[in-house]
């Protein structure tokens, strides 16, 4: 059986790689804190020193890092997985990154005889511990058959999206989505509060609507007024709305609205709520609205 080196074992590293470990697969891993790594150890893993030698010891090499800073760091930088790959080997990313990045990689572990994926996730540090995962995989059509054991061992959904770093860019469209739904829902619910409606019955009203896909998220943050601890940071969603509005001056397209959201999103991080969960963007409407969104 394949070996599976694992990097970043984060609030989803963790969930994800432990799934891969309960599915038998021999692991490496590692983590800039090693304490980290621990729970992955006590399942019999084996604690590498650094990204390259998570490689030299492993067939696949997954990651999920904060974002293409820390993808870049660990593939092409000092003590780096370029420099611990083996001739067929396969590195997959399942960070929330830059297509460009993830096509440079490939390029540069094409050279030692690697293959690259990039494989960015949608889910929850909850979700993903039941492996309510949907994963994107992108890069070569055979690499990615033979791995699909891999990503079923943590992903109940995989959609294979086409060619290298395509997947990057279906996760930076979806999060885009997300996060710009999410502000029209707080302007939409702050008008509602303001116009004197009955909250409980705003939401029934929209249930099979927006209203109804919202309503966890609201009622475990907004509505209580919570926003710690966090299942999302607001820092992390301000670098993926950051990410896809790079992609759309690249690509030459207008979007207005995604970057009205990253200016929400630098405000909120200017208050210091890059640590909070990001549905903190709904306590910046309220108060601009001078109204909070609770039930009578």
């Amino acid at each position: 059986m394949q070996t599976i080196g694992f990097i970043g074992l984060g609030n989803l590293g963790i969930p994800m790689a432990q799934n891969i470990q309960r599915a038998g697969y021999p692991m490496a891993v590692y983590d800039a804190r090693e304490s980290a790594t621990r729970a992955l150890l006590e399942g019999g893993a084996r604690l590498a020193a650094s990204p390259g030698e998570v490689a030299a010891v492993s067939d696949v090499i997954m990651s999920c890092v904060p974002g293409p800073a820390e993808v870049e760091e660990i593939t092409l930088g000092r003590d780096g997985i370029l420099n611990g790959l083996n001739p067929g080997d396969v590195y997959v990313d399942l960070s929330t990154s830059r297509p460009s990045l993830i096509r440079r990689i490939g390029s540069a572990f094409m050279e030692k005889g690697a293959q690259v994926l990039d494989a960015p996730v949608l889910t929850s540090p909850s979700t993903a511990a039941d492996r309510q995962v949907i994963v994107m995989p992108s890069g070569d059509m055979d690499v990615y058959k033979q791995l699909l054991p891999v990503f079923e061992a943590f992903a109940d959904k995989v959609v294979y999206q086409g060619d290298l770093g395509n997947g990057s860019a279906c996760k930076l469209v979806n999060n885009m989505i997300t996060l710009a739904v999410r502000q029209v829902v707080a302007e939409g619910l702050t008008l509602g509060m303001k116009a004197g409606l009955d909250l409980d019955a705003l939401m029934e009203a929209g249930s099979r609507g927006v209203l109804g896909t919202q309503r966890e998220g609201l009622e475990r943050t907004v509505f209580p007024g919570k926003f710690e601890p966090p299942s999302f940071r607001q820092a992390l969603a301000r670098k993926d709305i950051s990410l896809a509005n790079e992609l759309g001056r690249e690509l030459n397209v207008p979007m207005p609205v995604a970057n009205i959201v990253e200016q929400i999103s630098i405000q909120c991080s200017n208050r210091g709520w890059g640590d909070m969960d990001t549905h903190v963007i709904y306590r910046l409407q309220e108060e601009a609205a001078d109204v909070e969104i609770r039930s009578c």
